[in-house]
């Protein structure tokens, strides 16, 4: 369990740097770009992150919860990971002008020529990365994705500030993929084997076919709202969209990313030291609330706040917006987990159509509302998460993992959010976030709910607590000491 503190702790500070950085930027880029300026690359991003589930092809996903690795089956890898990836790249630059016609946006297509340069040079770092975190070594990953994200922040601001619009975010991704490709080759185990190769191959065709749909779905789900929405009612709405759901995105960078970088490797290794996934599954949904509930429960009651001060006054348009996302991600923390637990079990197959199924409700749900507007676009997905959380608990149940058992380990979760996010609530119904006080709201409720969240953590002696201590613990530690 050390090891995995020490992961989780090395993940953590890897995306806090990220956030911080991200959220300068989005600070000082919100106020140069234009609602339709990013709404444009918010679109082509979605086809971006489409291709990039079949240009990983599950490579990583492969070699983390093989049992025995070996030298013949990390070169297959690296061979379908650059035919997979290269094949992509030909792919956005041949489909980059028909997504410009079909949005009516010549920028969307500008935006995609870019990204398929990025598509050329990230195999050469993937295998690498999936060693690391196998291993779960994650100090080389954490050195690497830093120089990254500094790269990419200097980059974006610089060009926007010299008026290069949606494309100064495009210029910013290349140049964090040439960076962090660079890093990872330098740290790269001499051991590792330097040339791809064509046998065993197949094998990892096998589990890529389905890990891959499986992030294909996952995708697709994630983009169909800016997809469908940027169709429908166009990029000026998109951005809207992505402002609200921005806030979102903050929390996954500060607590789902390195939990689902870690999480993959621990489930595997419990997996094949313990043969059983269910305790570790549990405890980490139990550990995730805990976090996740309150946080997300803080930011909808302070939504204005965080709006008006990271976006600016032109984006209070999505403070309602945001408030439904957050009761949707706050549905998702119970299964967001259950793909990693089922690949972990070698269930690709059936991890790909789980997310067949949530992607198909999500889809339903938007269509059935999107006309409704924004607002009903987003009630569509809170609908969506909450059949998904039904569906996840079935397919659950092939891991030993019962509902009973997870509501027992969640409760104390819920306590603490209503400790935490209560009295906010209640401070804002009698006096309502607004252009007058909402730095003052900013600054006393993320005080409040920050102590007590911490003071509900140790008062109900949660599990939670005896982990953060732990981490704390680790991370006071001196080099070289005991």
């Amino acid at each position: 369990m050390t090891r995995v503190r020490q992961s989780l702790l090395l993940s953590a500070a890897d995306n806090y740097l990220a956030v911080v950085l991200q959220l300068a930027s989005t600070v000082i880029i919100s106020r140069l770009l234009t609602p339709a300026e990013v709404g444009v690359f918010a679109i082509a991003a979605v086809f971006a992150a489409l291709a990039s589930t079949f240009r990983d092809f599950g490579v990583a996903e492969y070699l983390i919860q093989a049992r025995d690795l070996t030298t013949d089956k990390i070169r297959a890898a690296f061979a379908l990971n650059i035919i997979v990836s290269w094949s992509m790249a030909a792919s956005l630059a041949t489909l980059s002008p028909l997504a410009a016609r079909f949005y009516g946006e010549p920028g969307v297509g500008h935006v995609m020529l870019v990204q398929a340069i990025t598509f050329l040079i990230v195999p050469f770092g993937a295998i690498t990365m999936a060693w690391f975190r196998r291993e779960l070594n994650y100090r080389p990953i954490v050195i690497c994705n830093a120089l990254s994200n500094v790269t990419g922040f200097v980059v974006a601001v610089t060009l926007a500030f010299q008026g290069f619009g949606y494309m100064s975010l495009a210029w910013s991704s290349l140049a964090s993929i040439v960076v962090v490709v660079s890093a990872t080759l330098w740290f790269r185990p001499s051991s590792l084997p330097r040339w791809p190769a064509l046998r065993g191959i197949g094998e990892a065709f096998h589990f890529g076919k389905f890990t891959s749909a499986m992030y294909l779905l996952s995708t697709l789900g994630r983009g169909a709202p800016e997809l469908i929405i940027g169709r429908a009612q166009g990029a000026a709405d998109v951005g809207l969209f992505s402002r609200a759901n921005g806030l979102l995105e903050m929390f996954n960078r500060l607590t789902m990313n390195p939990l689902m970088q870690v999480c993959l490797p621990y489930f595997a290794q419990q997996g094949r030291q313990k043969g059983a996934l269910a305790p570790a599954y549990t405890l980490s949904v139990s550990l995730l609330t805990a976090l996740g509930w309150p946080f997300l429960g803080c930011i909808a009651v302070m939504a204005l706040a965080a709006i008006r001060i990271v976006y600016g006054p032109q984006w209070l348009a999505a403070v309602p917006l945001a408030q439904l996302l957050c009761l949707a991600g706050a549905i998702d923390l119970l299964f967001l987990l259950a793909r990693e637990a089922l690949l972990a079990d070698g269930r690709a197959r059936q991890a790909s159509v789980m997310q067949l199924q949530f992607f198909g409700l999500k889809v339903l749900g938007l269509a059935a509302v999107v006309p409704f507007g924004l607002a009903g676009a987003c009630w569509g997905l809170v609908a969506a998460a909450a059949c998904n959380a039904l569906l996840a608990t079935r397919h659950l149940r092939v891991l030993d993992i019962r509902v009973g058992a997870l509501a027992r380990a969640c409760l104390p979760s819920l306590l603490l959010t209503l400790l935490t996010v209560g009295p906010l609530a209640l401070a804002a119904w009698r006096l309502p976030p607004s252009e007058a006080n909402f730095v003052k709201w900013a600054l006393a409720g993320g005080s409040y709910a920050a102590l007590s969240w911490l003071l509900g953590l140790r008062l109900m002696r949660h599990r939670l607590w005896d982990e953060l201590a732990a981490l704390m613990r680790r991370a006071l530690r001196r080099p070289g000491s005991a």
